[in-house]
């Protein structure tokens, strides 16, 4: 299992490198935008701040477009790569076309039958957005459920994305996510628990322990 931070933004890749339990970032071009400069230079310094995988989406919409923006993807961020492809049929193409080359995940699955598209285009690892799908589907965590039951026995893994709480964050992971991407409040929100705290000022006020 790995927790990635969900954020294009230096500031907050900083802050998570230092903690050590963060293994990697994913982008979105939503994200990137955000950063306030240009995708290459945002790329080139998010993959100086991790030693894991630096996810990037394609944006274009032409085949050969979306095929070429993988490549100057890679040339960018090397061997960290993984692209993020939409699950359309084009993005599936896309996806068969670069997973010999590149490491790919699908994003954006709404049903698990695309989960098994994916796993036929090569795809690595499959990404449900959980939150948006509970919306928009009536249950997020069904569609992981569904998705696990799906690629179980491959090599293909689940990152659940768009989390909005720790008890979401829990469930995605019990129904069969093998990875969680979430924003730097998430990720501090799921390592906070004020029970937690009260413990360390429990044992802080009756004990003692080595002097430093």
């Amino acid at each position: 299992m790995a927790l990635y931070l969900d954020s294009a933004i230096a500031a907050e890749a900083e802050i998570v490198k230092h903690w050590g339990w963060v293994k990697g970032i994913t982008t979105n071009p939503t994200l990137l935008a955000q950063a306030n400069t240009p995708p290459e230079t945002t790329l080139k310094t998010l993959v100086s701040l991790t030693s894991g995988p630096l996810y990037y989406q394609l944006l274009a919409s032409d085949k050969e477009k979306m095929i070429a923006e993988g490549r100057k993807a890679f040339e960018i961020i090397g061997s960290q790569t993984i692209l993020k492809i939409p699950a359309t049929p084009l993005g599936f193409e896309v996806v068969a076309t670069l997973s010999s080359e590149i490491t790919c995940s699908v994003t954006g699955i709404y049903s698990p039958a695309q989960a098994a598209v994916a796993k036929e285009a090569g795809a690595k690892i499959a990404i449900a957005y959980v939150n948006r799908a509970e919306r928009l589907l009536g249950d997020g965590i069904a569609l992981v459920r569904d998705m696990s039951s799906i690629l179980k026995g491959s090599d293909v893994e689940i990152l659940a994305a768009s989390i909005k709480s720790p008890a979401e964050a829990a469930a995605s992971l019990q129904a069969g996510a093998n990875h969680l991407t979430l924003p730097l409040a998430m990720l501090q929100a799921i390592a906070t628990h004020e029970f937690s705290h009260q413990t360390v000022i429990d044992f802080a006020a009756g004990g003692i322990g080595l002097t430093i």
